[in-house]
């Protein structure tokens, strides 16, 4: 899939343009546009659909993504959707972390299968021509890297062979046997694709962050967002609270917000990661215990979640913001009165679909033999290229 790296020399056309250049124009920019027209020149076109599951089970999100061979910084999306869960789906990957090894060999099974119907109605309603690869982030079940444990489900064989197409997934598993957290993954495609942020900040079930410090990216989990306000948005008879409206509402319950603020993984060192089990075991509980009405319930956890992320980005610094929880207008209101930062949010596509883009980004790095993990990041012993190939059965080479 992936040819040398090493592109042809410019200077002359660097020189060029130096004499030309317009006295309004930033010389370094112009220097950088130059660069990727003339390197971009007859390259190869990749093409990739991405798929991501987040744990607060807000639907699947699938892009169709274009890529360039020989420039790991270029990506545009083609097309993106998602789509919602259903209430049986949602029911059963809910309870699924208490299933028996055998139940969850099967969901593991029939959640494949179920991702690669939704990509072959995506290829088909798109009339998809060229795909190099799928690439699919599987839906988390559990997560324990300090026990060595992490699963994703949804098969690759089995996407595979519905699609006939080649897949990359399981990007997580070999950075935990490297001593890893696996996760987050997201911040190598901040690094490629996202580096003129001073932090990209992710707002989904949990909130993640990334950021350039002292030449290494370093990222971690910052909080729950959505895992924890949509459990309790759905007690009011909603899937979520929309654009904040019901926890602008309630009441602040200061003795439940210094409890949040007090647990101990906020003052672990990264890199840390979080996942459903720790917020069983220690968010609900706490709330429960302090607080019976879901609407001061909702007020104090989005004060929680703007007092973290706060404490981590600074003052007049850029700050890219996406995912679900950006739909929550009183809590990016809460977010910048705390931090004293102004936030501008970008358009609705990368919005949605950044995680999405960046699983498809991991599978492209993969199948080119590139670097996908950072050890700076998740604690590994090395940087890596992480993630299982899958090919249609029957199938010998690859596309």
């Amino acid at each position: 899939m992936c040819s040398s790296d090493k592109l042809k020399s410019i200077d002359s056309y660097f020189i060029v343009f130096a004499i030309l250049l317009p006295k309004d124009i930033n010389f370094i920019t112009y220097i950088q546009l130059t660069f990727v027209i003339f390197t971009d020149m007859n390259t190869k076109e990749i093409f990739a659909i991405g798929i991501m599951s987040g744990t607060s089970l807000d639907g699947i999100d699938l892009v169709y993504v274009k890529f360039l061979e020989n420039n790991f910084h270029y990506f545009e999306i083609v097309h993106a959707e998602t789509v919602a869960y259903s209430k049986k789906w949602t029911s059963t990957l809910q309870k699924a972390m208490h299933f028996s090894s055998e139940d969850l060999a099967l969901l593991n099974t029939q959640y494949g299968l179920f991702l690669g119907e939704l990509a072959c109605d995506f290829i088909k309603r798109n009339q998809l021509q060229k795909i190099d690869f799928i690439a699919s982030h599987g839906h988390t079940i559990l997560h324990q890297p300090e026990e060595g444990v992490t699963l994703q489900i949804g098969d690759g064989q089995v996407i595979a062979n519905v699609t006939k197409q080649q897949v990359v997934c399981d990007f997580r598993t070999q950075d935990v046997l490297l001593g890893g957290q696996g996760a987050p993954l997201v911040p190598i495609g901040d690094e490629l694709l996202f580096s003129n942020y001073d932090f990209c900040l992710n707002l989904g079930g949990f909130s993640n962050i990334s950021y350039l410090e002292k030449e290494k990216r370093i990222a971690f989990d910052v909080c729950p967002v959505n895992i924890v306000l949509n459990a309790y948005a759905n007690q009011l008879g909603v899937e979520f609270d929309d654009a904040g409206t019901f926890s602008s509402r309630g009441s602040l319950n200061t003795v439940l917000l210094e409890k949040l603020n007090s647990l101990n993984y906020y003052n672990e060192k990264p890199p840390k990661s979080l996942g459903l089990e720790w917020v069983k075991e220690h968010v609900f509980p706490l709330i429960d215990r302090l607080e019976t009405d879901v609407l001061s319930v909702l007020r104090t956890f989005v004060e929680h979640i703007a007092v973290q992320i706060s404490q981590v980005i600074q003052k007049n610094n850029s700050v890219l913001i996406t995912g679900g929880g950006v739909f929550n207008s009183f809590l990016i209101k809460r977010i910048e009165a705390i931090s004293g930062t102004e936030i501008l949010l970008p358009k609705k596509e990368l919005i949605e679909y950044k995680e999405a883009l960046i699983f498809a980004l991991l599978g492209f790095l993969k199948l080119c033999d590139r670097v996908n993990c950072l050890s700076s990041v998740t604690g590994a012993k090395k940087d890596h290229s992480s993630g299982v190939v899958f090919l249609p059965e029957k199938q010998l080479s690859k596309i």
